[in-house]
């Protein structure tokens, strides 16, 4: 069975932008990179909520065409054209991004059967408010959190504010340089 992988950035007090919507404070660097971009091998499919699919759809397409675009770039860009794509909204009624395909609703029935199908195992990118969803219908199946050394004190929380308790299980962590620590969790299902 084919597994939902998240991969967020994440303040020490649990929150992935400020209330502005800004992440100018996360860690970015060629480790996390290099550590995020190890996903390629093991996934074929990204899975976005509107906002980020719009950004990166507004993005990675022109890294391709770029002749100063880097090699980690271009790695990270002709996955995400290759790889299969799922949006989820429920406004957005056309996509121009090659392999692209809109989730609208009965969000749990399609990712289950997504899950079932055979393939490589699915990327979460960013969308929290679509992982909080994922995580309330128990979709999600390891959490990658790099956790930055910054304490935001408000702004757009990971985790849903009245969420349901989920049990996890730390099964690494990694130390990135600048203090970000590469935390991977998988739920405790009985």
């Amino acid at each position: 069975m084919r597994k939902i992988i998240f991969l967020m950035h994440v303040s020490l007090d649990g929150f992935v932008a400020t209330t502005e919507g800004d992440m100018s404070w996360l860690i970015y660097n060629k480790e996390i990179e290099a550590y995020s971009h190890d996903l390629h091998a093991s996934t074929d499919v990204a899975i976005y909520g509107r906002v980020t699919y719009e950004m990166m759809a507004g993005y990675w397409p022109t890294v391709l065409e770029d002749p100063n675009a880097g090699e980690a770039d271009l790695n990270h860009a002709r996955w995400a054209n290759d790889a299969t794509k799922y949006v989820v909204s429920e406004t957005l009624e056309s996509v121009d991004w090659v392999n692209t395909v809109i989730i609208k609703d009965n969000i749990k029935e399609a990712f289950t059967k997504l899950k079932n199908q055979p393939g490589k195992d699915m990327w979460l990118l960013g969308s929290p408010r679509l992982a909080q969803s994922l995580m309330e219908l128990d979709l999600i199946d390891e959490y990658r959190l790099n956790i930055n050394p910054v304490i935001l004190g408000s702004g757009m929380p990971l985790f849903k504010d009245g969420a349901q308790r989920k049990n996890l299980e730390l099964v690494k962590t990694t130390n990135f340089d600048g203090g970000v620590i590469g935390a991977i969790y998988v739920p405790v299902r009985n």
